[in-house]
């Protein structure tokens, strides 16, 4: 038996016992059980999968990372990441995740258009008057 623990920078995801667990690496896929050698991989944005106590299999989609399992203990650190019991529903998660960021990178993009026009109208209208000699 593993302990995998999943931190994102503001919580922690996932902190139980597991018997596998499998993500894929710059270097490819690959898996770890409970006497593997201890390992340390940079992850990939991809599937990172684990078999619980129960035997159940769950997904997580995640962005870049870092793994490292010394022991009996995995801890993985993503800048994010999202759960989902199968592939499907996972899929449309991440994919209504994906529109909610758009849609905010969107309107942080036009709140700093509408600021730097007025920064420009300002700073125009304080130097116009003005000749450099």
């Amino acid at each position: 038996m593993m302990h995998l623990k999943v931190m994102q920078p503001i919580n922690v995801l996932i902190d139980e016992r597991v018997t596998k667990v499998t993500a894929e690496g710059e270097e490819g896929s690959f898996c770890l059980l409970p006497q593997h050698v201890d390992w340390i991989a940079a992850l990939v944005p991809g599937i990172l999968s684990f078999e619980s106590e129960t035997g159940e299999e769950i997904f997580l989609a995640i962005d870049e990372g870092i793994l490292v399992k010394q022991g009996a203990m995995v801890w993985v650190s993503v800048r994010s990441a999202v759960r989902g019991v199968d592939l499907e529903t996972l899929h449309q998660t991440v994919q209504q995740q994906f529109r909610q960021l758009d849609e905010q990178e969107r309107q942080a993009r036009s709140t700093l258009a509408r600021l730097e026009t007025s920064f420009v109208r300002e700073f125009m209208e304080l130097g116009g008057s003005h000749e450099i000699t």
